[in-house]
């Protein structure tokens, strides 16, 4: 399968590409507790191969920045693929489009037939345009917003219009670009930063929507990196987004809390036993997302580790 994939690409036959994305039904993971997305430029199947292997709990698939205009197509047909590949994933997959007038409707509309388990939505706006999308994505698909302009800031607290918008990312960059705020200002000690990541944090629990921080784009300083994780930690947030493994792991060291690790263990044996006692081996769960046997052999294990 990734033979003709590869071969596919490097071809440039997108029509080939695309008669390889089958629509298809997936388990969805509609898990919340999401530490440490991911983001993999969706036309990298080198990277898009890793996704069952990454160490992670969450993957954003990237239509938008980072991918060339000649690529987009490529980047959206391979997403598809992957998805379909992927018909039960222990991360949550989540499919970043374009803006929605460089064709993020169109995406969204085609991507629907793949089920991701969340389409993330950039240079959001309105509270019009929620209600634009929603109307147009299916309905088991949650719906994530980038909040990166000054109109959505403004805007923050009209956006979750129903349960299916959960998260919302702060785009910090592109945010302070469109405010006319210079990006020198992004450090810690910064009391503009405190109070927007404040602000943010608390607007978006008040409404039931996952606040994720913004992305530290000096992927390898990772020193400053571990620091805005301990300050965001301290404010009270629990993700934050990521553009590198290591990365990766230093947030998930951050946020997972061990007494939470260990009861979300607990929880995931003991529903996988009852399933199992039933003949179901693979299932998905609305707290905790999609539970097979490797992830409850993963969650034994952390069990045994711990003495409990």
């Amino acid at each position: 399968m990734f033979n003709e994939i590869e071969k596919a690409y490097e071809a440039r036959d997108l029509t080939a590409l695309d008669a390889l994305a089958k629509p298809t039904f997936r388990e969805q993971n509609r898990s919340k507790r999401f530490t440490a997305p991911l983001m993999l430029s969706a036309n990298k199947i080198k990277h898009l191969k890793k996704i069952e292997s990454l160490e992670c709990d969450a993957v954003i698939l990237n239509l938008e920045d980072g991918v060339s205009q000649e690529e987009k197509p490529f980047a959206l047909v391979l997403a598809a693929i992957f998805l379909s590949r992927l018909k039960k994933c222990d991360k949550k997959l989540i499919v970043r489009v374009n803006a929605l007038d460089e064709g993020g409707y169109e995406e969204i509309t085609y991507l629907n037939q793949f089920m991701p388990d969340a389409i993330r939505v950039p240079k959001i706006k309105n509270e019009k345009e929620v209600r634009d999308i929603l109307h147009l994505l299916n309905d088991d698909i949650e719906l994530h917003l980038s909040i990166e302009t000054a109109e959505a800031w403004h805007n923050l607290s009209t956006l979750a219009v129903n349960k299916r918008v959960t998260s919302f990312y702060l785009g910090i960059l592109d945010l302070f670009t469109d405010m006319g705020l210079p990006q020198s200002i992004i450090t810690l000690e910064n009391p503009t930063m405190h109070y927007m990541l404040s602000h943010f944090l608390i607007s978006s629990r008040a409404m039931g929507v996952k606040p994720v921080s913004f992305v530290f784009q000096e992927y390898q300083d990772l020193d400053t990196f571990e620091k805005w994780l301990e300050l965001e930690q301290s404010m009270g947030y629990d993700a934050k987004g990521c553009i590198s493994p290591k990365q990766v792991d230093l947030a998930r060291k951050t946020f997972v809390n061990k007494e939470e690790e260990i009861k979300r263990a607990q929880v995931i044996v003991k529903l996988f036993e009852m399933h199992r006692d039933e003949r179901i081996t693979g299932f998905s769960d609305e707290e905790y997302g999609f539970i097979d046997e490797p992830i409850y052999k993963g969650a034994l294990k952390l069990l045994e580790s711990e003495g409990k």
